[in-house]
């Protein structure tokens, strides 16, 4: 019987003795499999060796196993394709047309050509990428190493003070029960895209490009800032036990114990991930033995639970509006994992094959598992060691005690600011400015003071090197993925130089330059008037802390936009078939890593919390008496932030709207733009 298939299309088939399907070469990816590993995903993955042109079985009258006619698509009008490729491998970029011959009678053969774009993931240089070799143990450790800081210490005392124990109950709770609401937004999203400048990605990607980049500077601020200000608050603590000495200060506190920070995190980033294990488990113990010591003494001074500094607040409410804006320092770190997730390791690395994540997920390659514990977890163990910790003080120490730390704004009527036991923004030996600290020595157990005093200046070292860590991959996660070709802006290439790694893979120019960038700042105490110098690191030291609120806020925003786009077009995103995005796909239930909890209401809870913290808390701190030294602190950065946003729509040239998201085909190319980016960080 001679072939009524046109020759060319004939010979195809021909290739695979007839059979009609044709396999060409496999798609671009970032590595080159053995040829075991080749194997072994050859058989789980039979349908990934495809080529641009591939040829269906044909269908004759008396056989439609293959292809069949669906009724249902077929009679509705908008549905370019009325033919079911039930059994067929499906592909989110295939497009099926059909040939067929007009003059031929209905029971004649028809074939179905799928064509595929070929997608290449362009793999950054290896000067570009970073080891991924945190476990999850690495993760969490460094999320409460840079959440255990001096939130609790320094400024536990300070809500004490202002606004009584039971603000300083309700200031650590709320602001707790808001961090696990962010990152529970954000966990759903870095369970799915793992990458550098996840935060700044998010952003960008569902928000505004120039947004996100303004969000990417603010993070790396958040952290460069912070490690500055924790070595001087370590100073001073150090300052307990020795007079000031500037030669001393300048060369060891200020110079040797910053440069050791650095060197530290100069090591392989699996070395480094088991110096954070170690040193947030001391830490843990500490405050496990600080929690214990708290229990035993139990005075028992919790008789005016509703006391508050008159001298700073109108009335109760001021004074907790204005604690809860304290108190959100505390948990300046929670978010951590977004950072330090670029590095996680891949779950059972030794079977990765290679395939194309853009276009299905495996069990073995979700990151899900090894960022899901510290990003929901670690909020809310922060939470309940904050509250415990500091409902115990509250019963430990009163109010009025002239030992707890005040706002330096506020003029002090009951104490005698010219006391160095009194007065803390003047460093002596025997001052201090922690709770805890007072505590001991109103116990009468001089040893104890200085144990503790020890867990504060660990706390406050460890908590800084975290924090150094955090604004380099910050910084890295920004700058790694622009274009350092001689043909760009200088600027552009000036940037794109701190996106490199060195040959370990870390990323040591935007490391050193996060160092240097506040070095100079505790040097400043060296001077005369060491006041006005402890009030510029106290602003400086309340914008970081602002500024990760700042970050909060979009990212809940972020995930809202997303959430709605997602649900919007859920239907288009189970007919495509893109990996891990289809929340409400019940038959594929398990390829979505992570679900949270009440969205997207908590979604909008978290946004309105952070609101709230941005606009009502902060402004309480003006409420009684303006003051230069609380408005500085709280919403020069947000000024700047704006500010910096108008720039670089103007620079760029960017749209004054928001990213559309209205429709399926933006939003699945936006997904697997992501789904690219994640492959290439790989």
């Amino acid at each position: 019987m001679t072939s009524q298939w046109p020759d060319w299309i004939q010979g195809l088939l021909d290739v695979r003795g007839g059979q009609g399907d044709v396999a060409l070469n496999p798609l671009p990816s970032i590595h080159e499999p053995d040829d075991n590993e080749t194997n072994n995903h050859s058989r789980r993955h039979p349908s990934e060796d495809i080529d641009p042109l591939q040829i269906v079985h044909p269908v004759v009258s008396g056989d439609s196993s293959r292809l069949s006619p669906n009724p249902s698509r077929a009679s509705h009008p908008s549905t370019p394709n009325t033919w079911d490729i039930s059994s067929s491998p499906r592909d989110s970029r295939s497009v099926a047309t059909s040939q067929s011959n007009a003059g031929l009678a209905s029971d004649e053969p028809k074939i179905v050509v799928r064509r595929r774009e070929r997608r290449v993931v362009v793999t950054p240089s290896q000067d570009r990428l970073v080891h991924r070799r945190l476990r999850g143990i690495h993760l969490s450790m460094i999320a409460v190493n840079a959440t255990l800081g001096t939130g609790l210490y320094w400024r536990g005392g300070q809500i004490l003070e202002l606004g009584g124990p039971l603000s300083t109950l309700l200031a650590f709770l709320l602001p707790g029960i808001l961090a696990w609401a962010v990152m529970q937004c954000l966990t759903e999203m870095l369970c799915i895209w793992p990458i550098p400048g996840a935060l700044s990605v998010y952003v960008s990607e569902f928000i505004d490009p120039e947004l996100g980049i303004a969000i990417g500077i603010t993070y790396w601020f958040t952290y460069a800032a912070s490690f500055a200000a924790l070595v001087a608050t370590s100073a001073a603590e150090i300052h307990f036990w020795k007079q000031d000495d500037k030669a001393f200060d300048g060369a060891v506190l200020y110079f040797l114990i910053p440069l050791f920070l650095l060197a530290l995190n100069c090591f392989r980033v699996d070395i480094y991930g088991w110096f954070e294990v170690v040193s947030s488990s001391i830490k843990l113990l500490f405050l496990f033995i600080v929690i214990c010591f708290m229990v035993a003494i139990n005075v028992g001074v919790w008789d005016k639970p509703v006391e508050y500094d008159r001298n700073a607040a109108e009335n109760w409410f001021n004074s907790l509006a204005m604690s809860i804006s304290i108190a959100s320092f505390a948990y300046v770190g929670v978010e951590v994992v977004a950072a330090s997730a670029l590095e996680a390791r891949w779950p059972n690395a030794n079977t990765r094959t290679n395939t194309d994540l853009s276009e299905r997920s495996n069990d073995e390659l979700l990151i899900g598992q090894t960022v899901r514990f510290s990003s929901v977890y670690i909020p809310v163990l922060a939470t309940i060691a904050y509250v415990v910790a500091g409902a115990l003080a509250s019963f430990n120490i009163r109010r009025g005690d002239c030992r707890l730390p005040r706002l330096s704004w506020v003029d002090s009527k009951e104490c005698n600011s010219t006391s160095p036991v009194n007065n803390h923004t003047t460093y002596g030996v025997g001052s201090t400015t922690s709770a805890f600290v007072a505590i001991a020595i109103e116990a009468g157990m001089p040893p104890l003071e200085h144990v503790f005093n020890v867990f504060l200046v660990f706390t406050a070292l460890t908590c800084a090197g975290t924090n150094l860590y955090v604004a380099s991959r910050a910084l890295f996660g920004l700058t790694t993925r622009l274009d350092d070709s001689p043909d760009q802006p200088l600027l552009l290439r000036f940037l794109a130089w701190f996106g490199k790694t060195n040959r370990h893979r870390v990323p040591m120019r935007a490391m050193i330059f996060s160092a240097l960038s506040f070095w100079w700042v505790p040097f400043l105490q060296l001077h005369k008037k060491s006041t006005n110098i402890s009030m510029f690191i106290e602003v400086l030291t309340t914008m970081a802390s602002d500024s990760v609120i700042i970050v909060w806020a979009f990212e809940c925003w972020a995930f809202i936009r997303y959430y709605n786009c997602i649900y919007k077009h859920r239907a288009a995103l189970e007919a495509l078939e893109l990996s891990q995005v289809r929340r409400w796909d019940q038959r594929n239930y398990r390829d979505y890593p992570y679900r949270s909890h009440m969205q997207p209401f908590l979604g909008y809870m978290a946004l309105g919390g952070c609101l709230f913290v941005l606009i009502i808390a902060n402004s309480a701190l003006l409420w009684k008496k303006f003051h230069p030294t609380p408005f500085l602190s709280t919403f020069l950065l947000q000024f700047v932030f704006f500010a910096i946003c108008i720039v670089l729509k103007v620079f760029r040239g960017g749209s004054w709207s928001l990213v559309d998201l209205n429709t399926a085909e933006r939003v699945a190319d936006k997904i697997r733009k992501l789904h690219d980016i994640r492959l290439g960080a790989s």
